[in-house]
């Protein structure tokens, strides 16, 4: 051990599947290079918000298992995280994540070329088709359109219009 290993990382910095989603989110949110308000509300509430004292936060555990994911996407590319990451997830987790880090690029309204990129990459880290998610993007690209409420004229407010996952 050199004299200065004990600066070189952080000490609870092990891959964990909880730390993998929290650090995902991270990265879909940073990849267009801002951070949106809607964004921060996804992951807060994602992450398990409380509501201590009037304020609208992240619960003590949460609060650390976000610094850590903060850390760890500052400071590790996505393709090591990747290599890290996909060996402990699960499928549930794996499409967890996925479906989670859509609805967070989704939430300001439109998901930006760099998270389009981003989430093709997840799907391909994942093993998870296009085809299989299909029905699971629907439905959340159907929960971020609010336009169905403000647009009379919507295609999907038309009375022949059904609508269900395959």
């Amino acid at each position: 051990m050199g004299l200065f290993d004990m600066f070189s990382g952080d000490s609870g910095a092990e891959m964990t599947p909880h730390l993998a989603f929290a650090t995902s989110l991270i990265y879909m949110m940073s990849a267009d290079g801002h951070i949106e308000n809607e964004e921060v509300g996804q992951l807060l509430s994602v992450l398990g918000g409380d509501n201590q004292g009037g304020t609208i936060g992240v619960g003590a555990n949460n609060r650390k298992l976000l610094e850590r994911a903060l850390k760890y996407a500052q400071s590790h590319a996505p393709d090591q995280f990747f290599s890290e990451a996909v060996p402990l997830l699960s499928d549930a987790q794996k499409m967890c994540v996925l479906t989670n880090i859509l609805d967070s690029s989704l939430s300001d309204g439109s998901a930006a070329p760099q998270e389009q990129e981003l989430f093709a990459k997840f799907l391909q880290a994942f093993g998870i088709s296009e085809e299989r998610f299909k029905p699971f993007f629907e439905v959340i690209a159907l929960k971020n359109d609010r336009s169905v409420f403000t647009n009379p004229d919507h295609p999907r407010n038309s009375e022949e219009v059904q609508l269900q996952t395959k």
